[in-house]
């Protein structure tokens, strides 16, 4: 079932004149696929609790600059309860000192984010206290080896005649510089690979290596979620986002330092979670 859009008001209550950071986490929010509604500048916690009550908000997260948080954002708490909207998660950022964070939850505001706070983070608490825990990305299985040759068409004929398993499409994909064999075996296939230019990383690999298998790749059920997961546990990345690859397949690198020499994918196919 599809998730309905988490509804967050973002607000700058008092007389702050300073509004790019909430402006930041408004976008960022909206790029997470919440419905943000910002008030603007210089809000009393009575119209705060107005747009909360017209917009039907889940969220109302306040900013402040202007060192008044601890009267105002408690206001806007008790201005929602006499409301009896005591559901609304009312979240706090800006320059707020350490000393004052344990009274303002107290107070009522569920979370404090000072400045520095990766807005990933305020997106992953929002969406944890509205779906829950947000699932860990899992390896499936593996999805292929790659295997670096000098003759795709010699490869080929082997893989097929001697091996026993059949090429069932080949694809050239320039921004790799690599024409790809795919020669599936159950869940799993062989990919050979071919470069198409003398600088390409397979020519490289083999003129270093010699021909043989130059990497390993793991099917994932989020790459993204896992490349955020991997980065946190401090494993080099060479492509810290997703890219399309072959076969139609999202992937991306992780570096051989981190893998005990040997170059490591992550792919995850659309439409296929198995």
């Amino acid at each position: 079932m599809e998730k309905k859009p988490i509804r967050v008001v973002v607000a700058k209550p008092g007389l702050d004149g300073h509004d790019r950071g909430a402006k930041v986490v408004a976008q960022a929010l909206r790029d997470a696929g919440m419905e943000v509604i910002y008030t603007g500048l210089r809000q009393t916690p009575a119209q705060i609790v107005e747009v909360a009550i017209q917009e039907d908000a889940q969220v109302v997260a306040l900013s402040s600059l202007s060192g008044a948080h601890s009267a105002l954002f408690p206001q806007v708490v008790e201005g929602l309860r006499a409301q009896g909207l005591k559901d609304v998660l009312v979240l706090g950022g800006g320059v707020i000192p350490d000393d004052d964070i344990p009274f303002l939850k107290e107070a009522g505001v569920a979370e404090i984010f000072t400045p520095g706070t990766d807005t990933r983070d305020i997106v992953a608490y929002i969406e944890e206290h509205f779906y829950g825990p947000k699932k860990k990305p899992e390896i499936l299985h593996i999805d292929h080896v790659g295997i670096a040759v000098k003759d795709l068409k010699a490869a080929i004929a082997f893989y097929e005649n001697v091996i026993g398993i059949k090429c069932t499409a080949i694809e050239e994909v320039p921004e790799q510089k690599v024409r790809v064999a795919f020669l599936p075996s159950g869940d799993a296939e062989v990919e050979l690979l071919e470069s198409t230019d003398p600088e390409g990383p397979i020519a490289k690999f083999i003129a270093k290596n010699g021909e043989g298998i130059q990497h390993v790749a793991y099917r994932v059920d989020d790459l993204e979620a896992k490349l955020e997961e991997l980065k946190k546990a401090g494993v080099p990345l060479i492509d810290q986002k997703p890219r399309r690859g072959a076969g139609g397949a999202d992937i991306a690198f992780l570096h051989p330092k981190g893998t005990f020499g040997h170059l490591v994918e992550l792919c995850q196919r659309p439409g296929k979670l198995k």
